[in-house]
């Protein structure tokens, strides 16, 4: 396999040989995380959830007006049920057009625009 682009202005011509086995062992290792995958998608969250889950995110926001972002994520954790869900809802606020982000002393401050 040739692999040729650029990587910002190097030039990049790589060139890779494996043995039949070992591209089969390679494809072997790829194979299982794509089923892992699958077998976990009935379990993520569906737009519908998700969508009340971010109508909820915004509203809590812009209810308090501005909050602190521990603060904020502590209050979105139990709002969206785990840790790894409140940061998404976290990323998406900070990402909105509606609020706006301050650096505070210890944390940033997350104030509703909108």
């Amino acid at each position: 396999m040739r692999i040729r682009g650029t990587i910002g202005d190097w030039p990049v011509d790589l060139t890779i040989e494996l043995e039949p086995a070992e591209w089969a062992q390679l494809g072997r290792q790829v194979e299982l995380p794509a089923a892992a995958q699958v077998a976990s998608a009935p379990a993520a969250v569906s737009p519908r959830q998700d969508d009340g889950q971010w109508t909820a995110a915004r509203e809590l926001l812009r209810q308090a007006g501005q909050m602190s972002g521990p603060e904020l994520l502590e209050r979105l954790e139990g709002l969206a049920g785990s840790t790894a869900a409140g940061k998404r809802l976290l990323v998406r606020l900070r990402h909105s057009s509606d609020v706006k982000v301050e650096s505070g002393v210890d944390a940033p401050v997350y104030h509703w625009l909108g």
